[in-house]
């Protein structure tokens, strides 16, 4: 087993017997992002200095023997959302093409805490809007099994560089999917938490009500691990959770006894592709082998997520986006250039029909400088996608037509969430799918917003109700991975990572890696 074949539990031993140190770990990876990473592009950004001054810095503390933090000098990759203080922050946009955040967010603080190496920063579709990883502004990331498909998205940069060996741990943002999805197409192991279980302060917001923050990882394992670093209430976060954060990475290894797996017909229903199927069937066996008890259930109003999400999510996105205006931060228009078009534009139209009066009365009223100022810095600083979802969202919230969209998909939302709280009452976990087919190939979606919104279908209701879910790898179609997803009640991380873990004690689909180029 080469190095960075090995478990980041594994590296930890490592580098906690001394057989190993912490800059000749970041130096292995380093080393394998400069191999790989042309044709993957999984990084947007990776800061080799820092991340080997910080290692040899934790090597030294190692070497007085100091105590160290939990993750005692493994490197980690951040997803390019998260606030790093003076360090560029793009959330693959334009927009914020230069933007240097005055302050750490309570995950990165949380890292550095605990001795982790920050590695660099992942690629994501822009402001987290997407399902593949190619709407980012800076180029898509590609699978490491095959790369002419796609990664997943929005964190496919995050579940690339693990599934690549490039790095041990990633962290992701997941508010439809986001974690899960990339994790199943990818072949690695995805956590989201709960809502509320990790504080978003310093994330830069898509969805308030839907952002969740957790952990990519080979393993359960070591999705445990990490888990444990970010987790936790946080004041400055209103949404977080004042829950004790269990010893996720002392439990995990803990059989779960009487375990009862909850089916949804609705998840095996037309448009499941064969080879998924019969992984998650096959999956879903091995449980049974363990003593597991199958139950069949139902989520009535799973169907209507997609369409629920696709109203909610928008319209927190038109919010939440409306503070990009060239003004306070962001990327600002040349205002030179916006001025000449301006007088281009007024001078067409007073020799117009028009006339002059009313030309000069309409540039008056419709474009004066701030205005224009404003448009044209966020049309040429947001990409295709996010405008599609800041117009949809915009849309669902203006004056007669709020109740008959956002009004109705919240109620929605509600009704979701209750059929959760239903089936929980019989069931410990709820199994099935990820996605529906393996990873697509890039650009065959592009230009059906609505096809690739449905890519989404397995995981979007667990953001809508606000409940945990994992994805492990279980099986293999052509080559590409397929993954498995498991969703608990509300703060049953411990379950979910037990309940994975006893499955790869089982299987080695989690140890296989693409062989790259």
């Amino acid at each position: 087993m080469t190095l960075l074949e090995k478990t980041a539990t594994e590296l930890l031993a490592d580098l906690a017997a001394g057989r190993l140190s912490s800059a000749e770990l970041v130096r292995a990876c380093l080393e394998q992002i400069e191999r790989h990473d042309g044709a993957v592009h999984a990084f947007l950004r990776v800061d080799s200095e820092r991340a080997l001054a910080q290692a040899k810095a934790i090597d030294e503390r190692r070497a007085r023997g100091d105590k160290l933090g939990p993750l005692g000098g493994l490197p980690v990759a951040i997803k390019d959302l998260l606030c790093d203080r003076d360090e560029l922050c793009t959330c693959g946009s334009r927009m914020l093409e230069n933007f240097r955040p005055p302050y750490d967010a309570a995950v990165i603080e949380k890292i550095k805490a605990a001795d982790g190496v920050l590695l660099g920063r992942t690629n994501l579709d822009e402001f987290a809007m997407g399902g593949s990883t190619e709407n980012s502004a800076f180029g898509p990331t590609c699978n490491p099994w095959d790369t002419t498909r796609i990664a997943g998205g929005s964190s496919g940069g995050a579940a690339a560089c693990v599934a690549a060996r490039m790095v041990p741990l990633s962290i992701g943002t997941d508010t439809g999917g986001s974690i899960r999805q990339p994790a199943g197409l990818c072949g690695v192991t995805g956590l989201k938490p709960t809502y509320g279980r990790v504080s978003r302060y310093g994330l830069v917001a898509f969805a308030s009500s839907l952002d969740q923050i957790g952990p990519l990882a080979q393993s359960a394992e070591d999705a445990a691990l990490l888990l444990e670093v970010i987790a936790g209430h946080d004041p400055r976060d209103s949404t977080s959770v004042p829950k004790e954060v269990p010893a996720y990475s002392k439990s995990v290894n803990k059989p779960l006894a009487g375990l009862r797996l909850g089916i949804a017909r609705e998840h095996f229903a037309a448009g499941l592709d064969a080879e998924v199927e019969r992984a998650v069937r096959e999956a879903i066996k091995v449980y049974q082998s363990l003593g597991a008890k199958v139950v069949d259930i139902s989520l009535p109003h799973g169907k209507y997520g997609v369409a629920c999400y696709y109203v909610i999510a928008p319209s927190e996105a038109s919010s939440n986006l409306a503070r990009y205006d060239g003004v306070h931060y962001g990327h600002r228009t040349d205002v030179r250039i916006m001025s000449e078009a301006l007088e281009a534009e007024r001078a067409a139209l007073e020799h117009g029909s028009a006339g002059r009066a009313a030309a000069e009365a309409a540039v008056a009223q419709l474009d004066t400088p701030l205005v224009r100022m404003y448009r044209q810095s966020r049309a040429e600083g947001f990409g295709p996608e996010v405008k599609r979802r800041i117009m949809l969202g915009t849309y669902a919230l203006s004056a007669g037509y709020y109740d008959a969209y956002y009004l109705k998909a919240l109620k929605v939302r509600r009704l979701i969430r209750q059929d959760y709280d239903t089936a929980f009452k019989d069931v410990d976990l709820i199994v099935g799918p990820v996605t529906s087919t393996p990873a697509f190939k890039i650009g065959e979606k592009s230009d059906d917003p609505l096809a690739m919104y449905l890519v989404d279908l397995y995981t979007v209701s667990a953001n809508l109700a606000g409940v945990g879910g994992i994805v492990v790898p279980c099986g293999q179609s052509n080559g590409l991975p397929i993954g498995l997803q498991l969703q608990a009640p509300p703060f049953e991380e411990e379950r979910l990572l037990r309940a994975a873990a006893m499955y790869q004690r089982e299987t080695d689909w989690h140890r296989r890696a693409p062989t790259l180029a």
